[in-house]
């Protein structure tokens, strides 16, 4: 039986291939990407910015001529259909645009939960994929040849906030193993990975996980998890659950006025954590794949502060990472096309395979597992309600505000400000 929601994801899948049929790729001089991305569902704000990623890539690199491939010159194309954020549906449109529309390759959906979806259908097809969302380390354990990740993997998210953690402690004349941490998170692959790292580089410290708890599966409140805090006094609360996790934590958090001398996060800038609550964001840590201080630069897009001034007027809102690591894995694989010099999917995964380049986001390379090699995260603080670099040390623009201050002394301190 169709509802009325499935004929709905129907017809925007059907808006968005502007009457695709079989045979759809393959045109004399362009060459077709296929996507499934999540624009409704709860992925549906990062589907857009993946979307938006993707479509700015194709508009600069086809205004600049497109990609050559041999002899001749391509302009690129993408075919979209709305995964609606889940996993079964996001596998099922991967094998209508491989075997029915018969797109020329194909780019990753969001999150790594479709990822892990998708991988095997483009595995089954030997249907190379350059993704730039899925960033679960237990992707690149399957042993897939056909699949690239631009990005670092999720594991890596907090890790820096965990090395912070220790070298503050140092200056402090504190052992690390004295130190707690909290953490909480979504429960799916990529929080979970989060985790992980978490707690190997806090055993690595002989840090204590003093609170180890999974976020309700709707994201809409964490009082228990802060009753603990306020009970423990843990040194830092880490918290991952994509967008909806970060405003759930701001906004908890101050609400309740819960201390905690260190806030770390994921998905800040997307959740616009800043814009919503303001002066309440403070001190928030933030680990991101990317950030608009770094000066990589490629012919395409220039550094990164361009390519981000370049999408601010495309789409009226500043990029976050999941946008540009979106861009990026179409610079890809623009480059490998044209390394290759053939459409041949083998020739093309091989051409992959042996990446090695310089983007707006970062350098890429691969091993054998198809993960990005050779970039590193960013872990950003936000001061005074903007973000600041702090690590690594190569980009730091600040240095990390720590411990945090009580929320008695925010408040004595803005008043002073208000006079």
């Amino acid at each position: 039986m169709y509802t009325k929601r499935s004929i709905l994801a129907a017809a925007i899948g059907i808006a968005l291939l502007a009457g695709a049929a079989p045979g759809i790729a393959a045109t004399d001089d362009t060459i077709v990407l296929g996507a499934a991305v999540s624009l409704t569902g709860k992925y549906s704000t990062n589907g857009k910015n993946t979307k938006d990623g993707y479509d700015l890539a194709v508009k600069v690199i086809n205004d600049k001529g497109g990609v050559k491939v041999g002899n001749k010159a391509y302009k690129l194309k993408v075919v979209y259909y709305d995964d609606e954020s889940t996993s079964a549906r996001g596998a099922q449109l991967v094998e209508r645009l491989i075997g029915q529309d018969h797109v020329d390759f194909v780019l990753g959906p969001y999150s790594s939960a479709l990822t892990k979806a998708i991988a095997p259908v483009t595995e089954k097809y030997k249907m190379p994929m350059v993704e730039g969302n899925g960033a679960d380390r237990s992707l690149f354990q399957q042993g897939y040849k056909y699949m690239f990740a631009v990005l670092n993997t999720s594991d890596y998210y907090l890790r820096a906030a965990v090395n912070i953690l220790a070298d503050e402690a140092k200056k402090a004349g504190r052992d690390p193993k004295s130190v707690k941490i909290a953490i909480a998170i979504e429960n799916d692959n990529f929080s979970q990975d989060v985790r992980d790292g978490i707690v190997e580089d806090a055993k690595k410290y002989g840090m204590q996980v003093v609170i180890d708890d999974k976020l309700p599966a709707d994201l809409n409140d964490m009082t228990a998890t802060l009753t603990k805090v306020k009970a423990l006094k843990p040194d830092a609360l880490m918290i991952s659950g994509h967008e909806k996790g970060a405003v759930l934590g701001i906004r908890q958090v101050a609400e309740q006025k819960v201390y905690v001398p260190m806030l770390a996060l994921t998905h800040c800038d997307s959740a616009q954590i800043t814009q919503k609550f303001g002066k309440e964001s403070d001190y928030a840590f933030c680990g991101s794949q990317w950030d608009v201080s770094m000066t990589y630069t490629d012919p395409w897009f220039g550094n990164s502060q361009q390519y981000a001034n370049m999408f601010k007027k495309a789409y009226n809102y500043d990029p976050p990472y999941q946008a540009a690591e979106s861009t990026a894995s179409v610079e890809v694989f623009a480059d490998a096309l044209k390394r290759a010099g053939s459409l041949d999917k083998d020739k093309v995964r091989d051409a992959l395979a042996k990446t090695d380049m310089t983007t707006f986001f970062g350098p890429v390379k691969f091993d054998a597992t198809g993960k990005n090699i050779a970039k590193s995260m960013v872990m950003y603080q936000v001061q005074h309600e903007k973000y600041v670099v702090v690590a690594p040390s190569k980009w730091a623009e600040g240095k990390p505000i720590y411990p945090a201050p009580t929320w008695d002394k925010r408040e004595a301190d803005s008043k002073v400000s208000r006079k």
